[in-house]
């Protein structure tokens, strides 16, 4: 049974490497990593970068997996994950993701996103993060919980085309998106998921935010203390034991 993992930004499939080596050791390697387009994959010829069609693109890569899937999103993976379970297009046995808080409808975008969403402001912005050295990345990135080896092996693939997706995304995803998004998950209510919360990881809402958004659909809770929003990264072993957990294995 597959176990697919979508990641976000400003990411590639590199982040899941260390959780990915921890899951080998159970005996689970029949894992996925999908790319988003532009986020370690090319974007096809016409790509907008938006949420609806992030979130289509996943629809179409979930339709193409045989069998059951256990589907796992971090940051904007999960919100992609949330924009396919709320379209109930693709039916999984399991989901699992962080950022529940996106949908809360109390739930304010986290400085950086405002400023991405901020014509002018946002194109300055992403270049600076985007245009960076692997070592001015990993300095940005490293304290929050993305350790240097892979900070820099992410940084060696953004570019301009990673850039304009950020802009486009954020800016698709403005308010009063994600709790409209919010408003259609909790009417699906996909049943088989686990809300991941991060303890110190603040950008996607408080703790009770999350948790009130796993209350919509009875979805479990897995709570990773001292953690950030690396939390794959910073404790490959204990998020392994909560999606080991979850799936039942």
């Amino acid at each position: 049974m597959p176990k697919i993992f979508v990641h976000g930004n400003p990411e590639t499939r590199a982040i899941w490497e260390d959780l990915f080596a921890e899951l080998a050791t159970r005996g689970i390697d029949d894992v996925i990593a999908l790319e988003p387009p532009a986020f370690g994959a090319p974007a096809p010829q016409g790509w907008g970068g938006t949420q609806s069609e992030y979130r289509e693109w996943l629809v179409s890569e979930l339709a193409g997996i045989d069998g059951e899937i256990d589907l796992v999103g971090h940051d904007w993976g999960a919100g992609h994950v949330f924009g396919v379970l709320s379209g109930a297009k693709v039916r999984v046995r399991t989901w699992a993701a962080d950022c529940a808080g996106l949908m809360h409808p109390d739930y304010v975008w986290h400085d950086a996103a405002q400023a991405w969403q901020t014509p002018d402001i946002g194109e300055s912005v992403v270049e600076a993060m985007t245009g960076s050295s692997p070592e001015e990345f990993s300095a940005m990135m490293s304290p929050l919980g993305m350790r240097d080896a892979i900070a820099r092996r992410v940084s060696a693939e953004l570019n301009d085309e990673t850039a304009r997706c950020i802009l486009s995304l954020y800016r698709s995803a403005a308010q009063p998106a994600m709790s409209e998004l919010g408003a259609l998950f909790r009417i699906v209510a996909p049943i088989g998921g686990m809300v991941i919360i991060a303890e110190n990881d603040h950008f996607a809402g408080t703790r009770a935010m999350h948790e009130e958004v796993a209350s919509w659909t009875g979805a479990t809770v897995a709570h990773l203390p001292g953690v950030g929003h690396w939390w794959m990264i910073e404790k490959p072993r204990e998020a392994a034991d909560a999606l080991c957990a979850h799936w039942g294995v």
